[in-house]
């Protein structure tokens, strides 16, 4: 081999060690929390500390224990907190809404409310090999009209795990454990919202904008109330392709799966920032929380600028699942 040919063999070998590393998942700890990096492009952030809330708005409202922002590869911020119609709406977070503690109603999800409300706990362990990142928290669901005073009723091992994906996507994994120690346990009441996965899009996402697509063929005027295996949003943005987007999988091992959604119509405010849809796994049926038992859900995000297709959709749920 000429000495001509070996150079350009050591650069075309350098140059693919550099794209490789460039691809890696890397996790820094932050001033609010973790930031997960696809590169140098800071693709999600978990939020630990407390979010303070807009001026003049009741500090109920403050919380930790969310996912924002959630960017698109090309660094697009898909999630949003704390909009004004929904103030307790956290990027993408999944407390449940309606339970039932020794016969009295709790409520972990409308903050205002102030019967319960779900925080960060502490870090359980962090992991960075083979590419990817991993973060695992424990959070608290508590229920604050305990008859002794505000208690933890559920506990939750929340684990999040960021790699790369092909065609420059990345993907995230969020499994999420449930627990608790009360000893007459704790009934999840089937309501039209609550735990799972909720995602509520950027604000520049409306109606005439962005788009909704499930595995079985519902469009958003159709998909809420139903059941899928996956949901793909997807949106104007200012990526180079004009569009990003998530795909949103759910595993075949969770309760109710195909798991129930929950849709907003697309006359919610106005068609403006309103884009809102969660897998909802007691959407149609009561779920009993007994002690000494856990309780998993498996979800997966497939995030993307540009655009995707069903067939891709169902390739992506396959390798989840098999």
């Amino acid at each position: 081999m000429s000495y001509k040919k070996i150079i350009c063999l050591c650069l075309s070998m350098i140059a693919g060690i550099s794209l490789t590393f460039a691809q890696m998942i890397s996790l820094n700890k932050t001033s609010k929390g973790y930031e997960f990096l696809l590169g140098e492009q800071s693709v999600l952030s978990y939020q630990t500390e407390k979010e303070p809330v807009p001026e003049g708005v009741d500090e109920v409202f403050s919380k930790s224990g969310f996912i924002h922002p959630l960017n698109s590869p090309s660094g697009q911020t898909l999630t949003r907190i704390q909009p004004d119609d929904h103030y307790h709406h956290y990027g993408i977070w999944g407390p449940y809404t309606r339970a039932t503690i020794d016969g009295r109603e709790v409520d972990f999800w409308n903050l205002g409310d102030r019967k319960g409300r779900v925080e960060f706990g502490h870090v359980i362990s962090e992991k960075v090999a083979g590419g990817a990142a991993e973060l695992n928290v424990r959070q608290n669901h508590f229920d604050l009209k305990a008859d002794k005073g505000k208690e933890i009723a559920i506990k939750e091992d929340l684990r999040i795990k960021v790699k790369p994906a092909d065609k420059d996507r990345y993907m995230v994994d969020y499994t999420t454990t449930i627990f608790t120690d009360l000893e007459a346990g704790i009934l999840l009441d089937d309501y039209r919202y609550g735990g799972g996965l909720g995602f509520r899009a950027t604000e520049v996402w409306g109606t005439d904008n962005s788009s909704i697509l499930t595995s079985e063929g519902d469009l958003r005027k159709t998909a809420d109330g139903k059941n899928a295996r996956w949901i793909m949003v997807k949106g104007e943005s200012d990526s180079p392709d004009g569009q990003s987007g998530i795909l949103f999988l759910s595993h075949n091992t969770n309760k109710s799966h195909p798991e129930p959604m929950r849709v907003w119509p697309e006359d919610n405010y106005d068609g403006i920032g309103n884009v809102f849809i969660e897998f909802c796994p007691i959407r149609h049926e009561s779920w009993m929380i007994l002690p000494n038992e856990r309780y998993t859900l498996k979800y997966r995000m497939i995030v993307f600028d540009g655009d995707m297709s069903a067939d891709e959709a169902n390739t992506y749920w396959r390798d989840f699942v098999k």
